[in-house]
């Protein structure tokens, strides 16, 4: 499953980069998430609750930041297990681009699932992907507005 897609924040590029790499700001807009610890500089273990269609499960995984290119880009990696609801692993590139003072940040995603959620179908998954993609997105850049007006 592919998936891409682009959020404008009214923020200047540097202090985008900085909120993303910031554990704190990242486990405050993950959809569902319940933990997120580093586990070294760019790696770190989480746990999610995450409902698609009618199911409902909680994945611990890893993830991982590589490629880094200060303020401009990087690539997230991870994969996480739901018990008997199966598996999600894949990565996104996250770019940052400056515009007028504010900051574009455009992601594409890949990823793979198996397991009884692979069973929902691809449009669900899909649709649901993109759904939690938007209330991050959407968090994020409210999170760092609020950092702003702080």
């Amino acid at each position: 499953m592919d998936l891409s897609g682009q959020q404008l924040i009214a923020a200047d590029r540097v202090f985008v980069w900085e909120k993303l790499n910031d554990p704190e700001i990242l486990k405050r807009c993950i959809p569902g998430c319940e933990t997120l610890e580093q586990q070294g500089e760019d790696a770190f273990k989480a746990t999610v609750v995450l409902k698609i269609g009618p199911v409902k499960a909680k994945f611990s995984g890893a993830v991982e930041l590589k490629d880094k290119v200060y303020p401009e880009s990087y690539r997230i990696v991870g994969e996480g297990a739901g018990g008997i609801a199966g598996f999600a692993k894949g990565g996104a590139t996250v770019r940052l681009e400056e515009k007028s003072g504010e900051t574009l940040l455009i992601y594409d995603v890949d990823a793979q699932v198996g397991g009884k959620i692979a069973q929902l179908g691809s449009r669900l998954i899909k649709s649901t992907s993109a759904k939690l993609a938007k209330q991050f997105f959407a968090k994020f850049d409210e999170v760092v507005l609020s950092e702003i007006n702080a």
